[in-house]
């Protein structure tokens, strides 16, 4: 019998929850999720006032903060996965009871491989150094992708990733827009652009765009705490979400 009965899940972004629950209804359907918190405040009070559940799936940069100040506020006695779109994050949540670390988009093998790790854990108290060996492997550098070698005619063309100013996504179709007022077609969906694109000079704003911190000719405040951007040669303003733009802010300021 599965020791793993519920799951709390700390996301702020309803893109990223309603794919935890998705995924997790696939791969764990009798396990219970026993909330889903979108902040440090409203993790910490439920926390503080329900029993601790079996496992914590938890973002870390929650609406209001790092997660790593629910530690600071209450005590967590279960074990964590931390789940976040930079691996930056992942020396810190050594500190903490952290099982794994998975970055964004969560892939399901990788979930469900995490989740067997919790299982075994708790059934091997050996496991932690293991695990900590694990996490280690994962901080090693990533090479991104630098060039994309696409058909041109009857042959091919080699486009420089610097080259770039932003990734559309349109009916299911990618395009890269280039410096130059180009635009191409690329074989890659965004999701897995956003594993391949080196995180220090692209972003994922929305949806349907990644941008190159070159290609920002301006940023605007928007209503409701979102942002507006201006693209160089992108068809209209770009629009980022009420979430996404104190991450966005850190990013283009570092």
């Amino acid at each position: 019998m599965s020791a793993l009965r519920n799951i709390l899940i700390l996301e702020d972004e309803k893109l990223n929850s309603e794919r935890l629950l998705r995924l997790l209804s696939q791969i764990r359907p009798d396990v219970k999720v026993a909330g889903i918190m979108s902040s440090v405040a409203k993790a910490a009070d439920w926390l503080s006032e329900n029993e601790c559940p079996d496992l914590i799936l938890m973002d870390v940069q929650l609406a209001d903060g790092l997660s790593f100040e629910v530690f600071n506020r209450v005590e967590v006695k279960c074990p964590v996965i931390f789940t976040t779109a930079y691996d930056e994050y992942a020396v810190k949540a050594f500190k903490y009871n952290s099982l794994d670390y998975l970055l964004k988009p969560i892939d399901k093998d990788e979930l469900e491989a995490a989740l067997a790790k919790f299982e075994q854990a708790v059934q091997t108290p050996q496991l932690p150094q293991a695990l900590m060996e694990g996490l280690l492997a994962k901080m090693q550098p990533k090479e991104y992708r630098t060039r994309f070698l696409l058909p041109y005619r009857d042959a091919y063309r080699k486009i420089n990733v610097e080259d770039i100013a932003f990734f559309y996504s349109h009916l299911n179709i990618s395009y890269a827009y280039l410096f130059t007022n180009e635009k191409v077609v690329v074989p890659q969906t965004l999701e897995a652009l956003e594993q391949e694109l080196e995180p220090r000079n692209f972003f994922r704003v929305n949806r349907q765009y990644i941008v190159q911190a070159n290609s920002i000719e301006q940023v605007q405040n928007y209503f409701n705490g979102k942002l507006k951007l201006k693209i160089k040669n992108a068809p209209e303003e770009v629009i980022v979400s009420r979430t996404k733009a104190p991450l966005f802010k850190e990013w283009l300021d570092y």
